[in-house]
């Protein structure tokens, strides 16, 4: 692992920070100064920081909370339209966890964070469920339902942010929809996906020329909102921990296979 991905996973600094702290000179590798980001870490490396050893973390040693993220705020640390961000609203103790993941400017619900960059990579990375409460502009069609049944290759920018550069997007089939309300003016619907695709969902119902008024996301991996206020954080009960290691631990197997 480079040296200052190994520093961002294993401490508070964050990979910027981390970059910093390496080109001030203020690590050291096996008594040596190192100065060098793209350093590769080995398994029995000995890794100092401002005179401190940097061990690596255990997944079991992570925190995750979950944050129910109102419309009107950023999944960044800075805007420099100085917007609003999540981090001017989640307790300062959790100022350097990182985001499972994004959700726009204009959506809403459920946002995992964590202190453990490397868990946060192998959930985003994951396909596990996501579920979301969706308010359209619009009926839905028959078209639709088979999209979301058979998946779709998207061609455009329709609902993508302007400053994305991907125009071509392919929907694996939805785990699952149900259809709310269907209606010529506006429908409502909650659908579950297997991805985290920058403005999928906006980008999918787009191309059938409907406009997403409210996006909700309501769980994550099997990890739900329930009752917790717009703005408010709460930590994971013990059973979602333990699901939460098992499903890492399993995903870690897997890839060392």
């Amino acid at each position: 692992m480079r040296l200052n991905k190994f520093i961002s996973h294993n401490t508070k600094y964050s990979r910027r920070e981390a970059d910093r702290l390496i080109e001030e000179g203020k690590v050291q590798v096996n008594g040596k100064q190192v100065t060098d980001f793209s350093y590769q870490v080995a398994r029995n490396d000995k890794v100092v920081l401002n005179g401190r050893v940097v061990r690596p973390k255990s997944m079991h040693e992570m925190t995750v909370i979950v944050y129910h993220k109102p419309k009107g705020e950023l999944v960044t640390k800075k805007d420099p339209m100085g917007r609003k961000t999540i981090y001017d609203s989640i307790p300062k103790r959790f100022a350097h966890f990182v985001p499972v993941g994004r959700l726009d400017f204009a959506s809403e619900g459920l946002l995992l964070l964590t202190d453990s960059p490397r868990a946060a990579d192998i959930l985003m990375r994951s396909g596990l469920e996501r579920v979301y409460n969706l308010k359209i502009r619009g009926s839905i069609t028959a078209a639709m339902e088979k999209a979301m049944q058979s998946g779709i290759r998207i061609k455009g920018k329709k609902g993508a942010h302007e400053k994305s550069r991907i125009d071509e997007i392919e929907f694996a089939p939805f785990f699952a929809y149900q259809i709310v309300k269907n209606e010529p003016n506006y429908s409502k619907i909650r659908v579950a996906i297997g991805e985290g695709k920058n403005r999928e969902l906006r980008r999918f119902f787009a191309h059938f020329d409907r406009e997403v008024l409210d996006l909700h996301r309501v769980s994550f991996g099997g990890i739900s909102l329930n009752n917790l206020p717009k703005g408010k954080t709460r930590f994971l009960t013990q059973r979602e921990y333990d699901d939460l290691h098992a499903f890492i631990k399993a995903q870690q197997e897997e890839k060392s296979d």
